[in-house]
């Protein structure tokens, strides 16, 4: 189904293959794991403009919530004329709506691309060698599922959902601090969205779940910095 991924699956493959070369005297038989969170933190550095443009947006929403306000109290029985003024008051601030989109989209070319490099027995009818690759003698390629049949495996996938679990709470509970959090409509689900990677790592290939780990973990900390770095004229 996927198989117009296969080309930049190899493309993929060759990359941590070697960085993983690069690193293999300092980390053994992690070597690959490590090679794919150190792909992961290069691309998030290319993201990096894309995260800065986010929190800025997030900052001049924050910024409007005053007038906002007024708006829904001015117009609250004429939900059309509510959302014609707040467009218009977004646009005429500068302010986006999706800017804090933006480093999630741009991500997921990548992340589909390694799903299909550790998912694939075959890319382009060539074995797939990646697959053979272990973290603490867990296939990159395993699932949580066949762990649980395969004694001491399942504790490594134990750890990488307590680590996500972790993430997403540090990640909600900067959700629900932003200003005006509480004003955005489904606040309460959008704080239980964070949690959903630990059920994605859960059905998704251990080198997937690794990506959703360091990408996350990458995530609430660029910003957490950022918003209280980055200043907003």
């Amino acid at each position: 189904m996927f198989g117009f991924l296969d080309v930049p699956a190899q493309g993929a493959q060759h990359a941590v293959a070697w960085l993983a070369d690069l690193v293999h005297p300092l980390s053994g038989e992690l070597s690959t794991a490590v090679a794919i969170v150190a792909s992961i933190a290069l691309i998030r550095l290319a993201l990096h403009p894309l995260a800065r443009a986010a929190v800025r947006g997030e900052k001049k929403r924050a910024a409007l919530a005053p007038q906002l306000q007024k708006l829904r109290d001015k117009h609250k029985n004429d939900p059309a004329r509510l959302q014609e003024a707040t467009l218009s008051l977004y646009r005429e601030s500068g302010a986006s709506l999706f800017a804090g989109c933006l480093p999630m989209l741009a991500q997921a070319p990548f992340f589909m691309v390694l799903y299909r490099l550790f998912s694939s027995a075959t890319l382009n009818g060539t074995p797939n060698a990646m697959l053979a690759h272990t973290v603490f003698g867990v296939p990159l390629g395993g699932h949580f599922a066949t762990a649980l049949t395969a004694g001491p495996q399942v504790l490594v996938f134990a750890g990488l959902l307590a680590c996500l679990g972790c993430v997403a709470y540090f990640t909600a509970r900067w959700q629900r601090n932003r200003p005006g959090a509480g004003d955005v409509p489904g606040a309460r689900l959008i704080g239980l969205m964070p949690y959903g990677t630990v059920l994605i790592a859960a059905v998704v290939p251990l080198a997937a779940g690794l990506y959703l780990l360091t990408t996350t973990a990458w995530t609430v900390t660029e910003r957490a910095f950022l918003h209280r770095r980055l200043v907003v004229g």
